[in-house]
């Protein structure tokens, strides 16, 4: 979460410098890429998602495994194809447990919304979709963002979830959370055209290696979708304002959580604020892997590994 929204502070300062010098040559450019590309933003139906209708519309999800225990899985902000990102995680997850993992709209093949992206309404969406798909306790897994919108699910709906697991998750208190971006500039980009450069230039979750080409395109597509689209840019225009409106929140002292951070972090205080947020229940425990903020992508087995021997401990 940080480092995407770092890249996306960088993006936000290369574009309004050079927006005006260089406009003429973009829409040139940006009609020749619509037209070579028109079929981008079309998704295919082989993805083995399912719809849930949500607030009357529709919310992507996919469950593998059949295990006794189910786990609720989220994404981090901006992950244009969840289900596709936490494959790996995914595979190592299915042979014991029951995973559902949930696309919020604006996400994967999920509906867009023009409601705004506070933590309340996404999480209000969220359990909806839960509850529709008749899932009463389960244990939530949740990357980045999904840090900050389960502090409110959990204080809401604790008496269902039965632990939290963090994948370098948000925090309550990390540093550079009250940027405010300019959001007009990127839905005009992304009006022209400039999805793709956009994603190229702020980074995205895309780090392919345990895709298969099918896959690869698939993720493409949903990229040229999802990134920076208006549901998009109405979370991150929200951003600061739910970061600010979690300060001083914890989870349930009787929650059990489990964070897994990413070990010797550039962000100042990252390992210590997990630390405080950990130690703030009376279950909590903290695993710093090696690998970046995506560590789904590279520790999936030893995010699984921790995983069943943390459940057990709890017996």
């Amino acid at each position: 979460m940080r480092m995407r929204m770092k890249k996306i502070r960088t993006v936000a300062l290369k574009v309004v410098a050079s927006v005006s010098v260089v406009l003429v040559v973009l829409v040139s450019i940006a009609l020749v890429f619509n037209v070579g590309s028109s079929k981008a933003n079309v998704p295919t139906a082989e993805t083995g998602n399912q719809f849930v209708s949500v607030d009357g519309k529709n919310m992507s999800y996919s469950i593998r495994g059949s295990g006794d225990r189910t786990i609720v899985l989220l994404p981090g902000f901006g992950t244009s194809a969840p289900i596709l990102d936490f494959k790996s995680l995914i595979d190592e997850l299915a042979p014991d447990y029951r995973v559902v993992t949930i696309e919020p709209f604006g996400y994967g093949y999920s509906d867009a919304t023009d409601k705004d992206r506070t933590a309340e309404n996404i999480v209000e969406e969220i359990h909806e979709a839960v509850q529709a798909l008749g899932i009463d306790e389960y244990i939530l897994i949740g990357h980045s963002i999904t840090g900050v919108y389960a502090l409110d699910y959990t204080a809401k709906y604790g008496d269902e979830v039965t632990a939290f697991v963090g994948i370098d998750s948000s925090v309550p208190g990390q540093p550079n959370m009250d940027t405010k971006f300019p959001i007009e500039v990127f839905r005009v980009a992304k009006k022209l055209g400039f999805s793709d450069v956009l994603a190229k230039l702020g980074g995205s979750e895309e780090t392919d290696a345990y895709l298969d080409e099918a896959e690869k395109a698939e993720m493409s597509r949903l990229v040229a979708k999802n990134n920076f689209s208006d549901t998009y840019l109405n979370e991150m225009d929200h951003l600061s304002s739910n970061f600010a409106a979690a300060i001083g929140k914890t989870f349930p002292a009787d929650l059990p959580i489990l964070l897994f951070a990413v070990q010797n972090s550039k962000v100042q205080g990252w390992t210590e604020l997990h630390e405080e947020q950990a130690a703030s229940v009376d279950h909590g425990e903290l695993v710093l892997l090696d690998g970046d903020h995506y560590l789904h992508h590279t520790k999936s087995k030893e995010i699984a590994e921790n995983l069943e021997r943390f459940l057990g401990e709890l017996n």
